[in-house]
């Protein structure tokens, strides 16, 4: 079983920065996509960024330029760098992992959710 542990939540000024780390533990395929989605009170979960294994990134359009994904294979651990944070940023942030294959097996693993909150 894969787990994943977030960090790096909190509360910061409109402008300010934050940076989410997701470690993840278990059986880990060195071949995966790892990413970010949020979901804010009454909104859909949307995915905010993603990254492969091999260090391809995807961004929402709402995030391009603000935030920066990384990650580090020997650690198993994805960041997410969030600069000029906006009050839309508000909401709770989610780490997950794709294996290859997941949609099929039902094998993508979720962390549990770290509160970002950016007051204006």
């Amino acid at each position: 079983q894969v787990q994943l542990v977030e960090s790096g939540g909190g509360l910061v000024q409109a402008g300010g920065s934050l940076r989410l780390s997701c470690a993840a533990s278990g059986s880990i395929f060195s071949i995966n996509v790892m990413g970010w989605y949020r979901q804010a009170p009454g909104n859909q979960r949307e995915l905010v960024a993603s990254i492969t294994s091999g260090g391809s990134a995807n961004y929402a359009d709402s995030v391009k330029g603000r935030f920066t994904i990384s990650r580090d294979n020997a650690k198993n651990t994805v960041y997410l760098q969030m600069n000029s944070l906006k009050p839309e940023d508000t909401a709770v942030y989610y780490c997950y992992y794709n294996p290859p294959g997941w949609a099929r097996y039902g094998s993508d693993r979720w962390g549990q959710g770290t509160q970002v909150t950016v007051s204006s």
